[in-house]
């Protein structure tokens, strides 16, 4: 049994934690936790200083991400820790963290377990190696760090000391097996474990006004987490060289899926910088139906059907109603009403404010939009998803309207917040949601206007090569008249707009290069002094538009480049697997929400495009006779 410790705890004083200027964890620092309806993050030293219960877009009850300790946060540690590894247990997220001090090695295991129907949080610290002193601070904020909560003492339905948070609609209760003491609106403990001794923990959110929860059996919710993602990421068939990376982003990819809606949320997190002290400060806690139809390919891609039923008809009910009301996000439970407002009693991640919840582009139009969803759904139905009427009918009135808003300028795909233009990015990918709606006519025998809107794909094309793209610089164009370029027009060759191998495209990937690329393959998505897009500062290479830029080489053919560039990439990954936003070359640092779904999902497109390239290269090299038989055993 733990032994109370003789000391005092290992724990900076109260004013030095709180001090103006306090240093915020390097975001890569963190680890995840998630249970399929929303996500924890917890530092490599073992506090969870971001959880938001019980969904991903409920208020934080601890906040610390964004503030600090007295925000809410909740450690458990070895302080005088020398040495501290971590990793997850297989392909899963239960968290192995392993401390090593001078006076022994302690090893915490920690989860949200998954299809329990409770959202909780659990933790288990056991010595390996002769004796630790373990540090355990439990601060309970609701609201995002703004409210101290009613805190007592109870008994559960088991019998069990606990301790009850309460806060407006929302109750936290810790349980274990041995409890922190308060003291100074906080709980606190530190105490002495031996070798073969463990603590269990665990945290439970449920409303207030229900009865204390029943305790579930620690080590059975930390074995049966770890055996369901395992089981979920066996149907990865992909052995190539970077099948860790693959693996895990496919689960990022999964973990930020809503396991009851279908919605697939872009981050966990709200107003991690894309510049540390700046302004660039958004929630990524919302379906972006770019980001989600994007995800929806990579998941298909390595043969996740299951996910695409899901999320299509999450999208039947987020957009049902008029097409005019079409927006380019919802909550994900399809909520419309993402109102953007600052708390402005939180400091911000690095002292970056303001800290934004909701996000006031849900208004804006993006002509782009309905181009990814139209693009998911066809690869959905190549891979054998049928349409029902009603999937179908949506797509139908989606396409048709867009037929009378594809000429108007919008907010692009990077939803600036400045003038609205003609972006050429939106141009090609309206052209993409024409052109899949005229292939699910022809090829897979739906019904629709095909004539009108293969005339309306046919008319956009050439819109877009006459204003879209500088004859003079061999170069396609953020939008129409600019002089410069955007990594988005990378993906003018993923949706078969040009062939990878047209000069107009070559001369786009170069031209990109040449503009954005500020270090061996880490790219700007624009340039923020020439885009003017309402915001002041600037930002980093963005992970998403560097994992295009390999991608797009592997498409024209260029292997050995985008091997090279997916390689360097890819080692950007921390220590656990997980990539955010972007990357600050010079601070050797991640910035931006994270895990971020757009990194993790362009991470898995480009291996799988490389991939096909490297194939397609040995077919070719192959003698005449033997890609001859190739292609018959294809075809038997």
């Amino acid at each position: 049994m733990p032994r109370p410790a003789p000391v005092a705890p290992d724990l900076p004083p109260r004013a030095a934690r709180h001090a103006p200027g306090r240093p915020s964890t390097p975001i890569e620092e963190y680890a995840v936790l998630g249970d399929g309806r929303t996500a924890a993050l917890v530092s490599r030293r073992g506090s969870v200083d971001w959880l938001c219960l019980p969904r991903f877009d409920s208020p934080a009850c601890f906040a610390a991400l964004l503030g600090g300790p007295d925000h809410g946060r909740w450690l458990l540690t070895v302080p005088d820790a020398v040495r501290v590894t971590r990793r997850y247990d297989g392909d899963s997220f239960v968290l192995v963290t392993t401390y090593e001090s001078p006076s022994g090695t302690a090893v915490v295991h920690e989860a949200m377990p998954v299809e329990d129907g409770r959202a909780d949080l659990v933790r288990r610290i056991e010595v390996v190696r002769g004796t630790v002193t373990v540090a355990h601070e439990w601060i309970v904020r609701f609201g995002y760090g703004a409210f101290v909560p009613w805190v007592r003492r109870v008994t559960d339905p088991d019998g069990r000391s606990a301790i009850r948070a309460i806060a407006g609609p929302d109750s936290l209760l810790l349980r274990g097996d041995r409890l922190p003491v308060a003291a100074d609106r906080r709980h606190r403990d530190v105490f002495q474990l031996s070798v073969g001794e463990r603590v269990e923990l665990s945290a439970t959110w449920s409303r207030s006004w229900e009865p204390v929860p029943r305790v579930r059996s620690i080590a059975d919710a930390i074995d049966r987490t770890r055996v369901q993602w395992s089981r979920w990421a066996r149907s990865c068939a992909y052995q190539g060289p970077h099948r860790a990376a693959v693996v895990r982003s496919l689960l990022v990819l999964r973990m930020l899926t809503d396991n009851q809606t279908g919605g697939i949320v872009a981050a966990p997190t709200t107003s991690l910088p894309e510049d540390p002290g700046g302004v660039r400060n958004w929630d990524y806690r919302f379906c972006w139906l770019r980001d989600a139809a994007l995800t929806l390919e990579a998941l298909l891609e390595f043969g996740y059907r299951a996910e695409a039923t899901g999320w299509r008809d999450w999208l039947l009910r987020a957009v049902a109603g008029s097409p005019q009301d079409l927006q380019i996000m919802y909550g994900a439970d399809g909520r419309r009403d993402l109102p953007e407002r600052a708390l402005d009693h939180l400091p911000g991640y690095a002292g970056s404010r303001p800290v934004r919840i909701g996000n006031a582009a849900v208004g804006q139009l993006q002509n782009d939009v309905l181009g990814e969803v139209m693009c998911a759904l066809h690869l959905a139905r190549h891979a054998g998803l049928e349409d029902t009427a009603d999937s179908w009918a949506l797509q139908r009135r989606l396409v048709n309207h867009l037929e009378l808003v594809w000429r108007e300028p919008d907010r692009g795909i990077w939803e600036v917040r400045g003038e609205a233009r003609h972006f050429t990015h939106s141009k090609v990918m309206a052209w993409a949601a024409f052109d899949r709606a005229v292939l699910a006519v022809e090829h897979h025998g739906l019904t629709g206007p095909s004539t009108r809107w293969r005339a309306a794909r046919d008319e956009i094309h050439a819109d877009v090569l006459a204003h879209g793209y500088d004859a003079d610089r061999g170069t396609f164009v953020q939008y129409y008249g600019a002089r410069h370029t955007d990594a988005a027009l990378l993906q003018i060759a993923q949706v078969g707009f040009l062939p990878a191998d047209d000069p107009r495209f070559v001369g786009t990937v170069a031209a990109i290069r040449a503009e954005l690329e500020v270090d061996d393959g880490l790219v700007h998505r624009y340039r923020t002094e020439l885009a003017a897009d309402g915001l002041p500062g600037g930002e980093h290479p963005f992970l998403a538009c560097s994992f295009w830029l390999a991608d797009a080489l592997a498409r024209s053919g260029d292997v050995t480049e985008s091997g090279r560039l997916l390689a360097r990439l890819v080692g950007l990954v921390n220590d656990v697997g997980l990539l955010a936003e972007e990357y600050d070359v010079a601070g050797g640092r991640m910035v931006g929400n994270f895990p971020q779904a757009l990194s993790h999902l362009a991470l898995v497109r480009a291996v799988y495009s490389h991939d096909c390239a490297v194939r397609r290269a040995a077919r070719e090299t192959r003698p005449t006779a033997e890609r001859q038989e190739s292609t018959h055993a294809l075809h038997r």
